[in-house]
């Protein structure tokens, strides 16, 4: 009996001791903050057109634990009310670098309701998201590719 203590003693001590890591830094993605889109990539059938957001207009995407919005703005202030203002948001789930959103609500009423998946990473300040976006009724089946650096909190 003394000696089935003692072996395992030896051998919890040893398991115990063992660097064992389930999970690494660069595998942990943590999206929340204020994030400033800087370039929008759409490729459609093989075409790519690429917006400059660093120009003229301002996207953000603000990420809290489970819930995302996003706004747009055009720095060209009009006195008239044709200065766009865009806006949306919803919920979303983070399995891994696999990124859905749940667009809940949205200005265009046909974007509402729709899931869309994408695969983000994070190198340094700068978040990449990269997906599909798909609606059959509106004809969009395009790859998008988003650029944006995190705000200073």
């Amino acid at each position: 009996m003394k000696l089935k203590l003692t072996f395992l003693s030896i051998a919890l001590t040893f398991l115990l001791s063992c660097d064992v890591k389930t999970k690494t830094d660069d595998q942990s993605i943590h999206l929340n903050g204020t994030w400033q889109l800087i370039t929008h990539t759409e490729i459609t059938k093989g075409v790519s057109a690429v917006t400059d957001y660093t120009k003229g207009k301002i996207f953000l995407k603000i990420i809290n634990d489970d819930h995302f919005a996003f706004l747009t703005h055009n720095l060209d202030v009009k006195k008239d009310s044709s200065n766009h203002f865009d806006g949306g948001g919803g919920s979303y789930t983070l399995v891994g670098n696999k990124y859905t959103e749940h667009l809940d609500f949205y200005s265009d009423k046909n974007w509402e309701g729709k899931t869309f998946d994408f695969t983000v990473t994070i190198k340094n300040d700068t978040l990449t998201q990269q997906g599909l976006e798909k609606l059959e009724k509106e004809g969009i089946d395009r790859t998008i590719i988003e650029k944006y650096v995190k705000l200073k909190e």
